[in-house]
């Protein structure tokens, strides 16, 4: 990936996204400018226009901590945002920002034995791990049951970004298709801004860049985030709606990769849902 190219456009998208009245700036006679201009930036910055330009225009090797932390307050980048200028930054000055050891990744069931034993534990919850390229590594048989429909047959490793934007099943699966679609795109975008280099992250991006007009226009958006924790809807072909809450966790042995564990309101017809699709599971892991 281009540095300098993701350095301008990022920094372009944030600007043309703040508006006037955020950015506390009264609006001229005339105006055409969409956003802030770069003028106006440097000024909430407290540098000077050429210094911001030069940024602006993907130079941002040498750039110091303190005059990021202004550009990011000027353009009220979000957490995610400013930790994303921070590793593009990084990135220029020839500096890993991730600290991941590079590795292949892994195929289902090849996760490490206590790993793979701590998820079998978690039998109230889907309980699943991902890695950075969107590959579903390892799950406990309700992570199986729950995500049958992006699992499949087995053949190919499980990859969330595929599924949402190539499998037709995931607007099924996925009420909030659009949400989905928008997050997993920032995902990833944030995860390439870690880790520039890492093959497996490009190949994903050219290929869906390639087969989805939805994901390239996504991803030139440029927008960035962590998945974090929140509530998510899905609707399961066994057993209907699901409200779950999530939370991520990420896995420190393996870095790069994090623990995704979805569950259900005590009580509520998600949970009864859950037990429901437990069993459905249980039930089929006999048959085979």
């Amino acid at each position: 990936m281009d540095n300098r190219a993701e350095v301008r456009e990022f920094l372009m998208t944030r600007r043309a996204r703040l508006t006037l009245d955020a950015a506390g700036i009264s609006a001229g006679p005339n105006r055409r400018v969409a956003g802030l201009r770069r003028s106006e930036v440097a000024l909430l910055a407290g540098v000077s226009v050429e210094y911001y330009s030069k940024l602006e225009r993907g130079t941002i090797a040498g750039a110091s901590a303190a005059v990021l932390d202004a550009i990011s307050r000027a353009l009220q980048l979000t957490d995610a945002e400013h930790a994303h200028l921070l590793d593009l930054a990084r990135a220029a000055d020839g500096i890993p920002s991730s600290g991941r050891h590079r590795r292949r990744a892994s195929a289902p069931g090849a996760a490490r034995p206590s790993l793979q034993w701590a998820l079998a534990s978690m039998t109230d919850a889907v309980a699943v791990v991902r890695d950075q390229r969107q590959n579903l590594l390892a799950f406990n048989d309700l992570g199986r049951a729950f995500y049958s429909p992006l699992i499949g047959d087995g053949g190919r490793t499980p990859n969330f970004a595929r599924f949402q934007f190539l499998d037709p099943a995931a607007h099924d699966f996925y009420p909030d298709w659009d949400a989905f679609a928008d997050m997993c795109v920032a995902v990833i975008r944030a995860e390439a801004g870690r880790d520039p280099h890492d093959k497996g992250i490009q190949d994903l991006v050219g290929e869906l860049s390639t087969r989805s007009d939805v994901f390239r226009t996504l991803w030139a958006a440029h927008n960035v985030r962590t998945h974090g924790t929140g509530t998510k809807r899905f609707r399961h072909p066994v057993v209907g709606d699901l409200t779950l809450v999530y939370e991520e966790l990420a896995i420190t042995a393996d870095p790069g990769q994090v623990l995704l564990i979805y569950s259900a309101e005590p009580g509520s017809p998600s949970a009864d849902r859950l037990r429901l699709l437990a069993s459905w599971g249980a039930d089929l892991s006999a048959a085979r």
